[in-house]
């Protein structure tokens, strides 16, 4: 595992640990590594949303091209 440095204000870091409470986990470093892998899900799911429109629109297109 890589790891990853940001600075961040002594408030910022008081939010995140905070909610990493609110939420019954361990620490605010499991609360930021929760958000990135919900980002990064999130992201892929749009992608092959948009991959899966796109294909369905233009079938015809591809068919007529191939």
């Amino acid at each position: 595992m890589t790891t990853i440095r940001i600075e961040l204000e002594e408030a910022q870091v008081a939010q995140l640990q905070e909610k990493a409470e609110e939420l019954n986990l361990p620490s605010a470093d499991a609360y930021v590594r929760q958000l990135v892998e919900q980002a990064l899900d999130s992201e892929n799911a749009e992608f092959e949303r948009i991959t899966d429109y796109l294909l369905t629109k233009n079938a015809e297109l591809y068919r007529r091209l191939a």
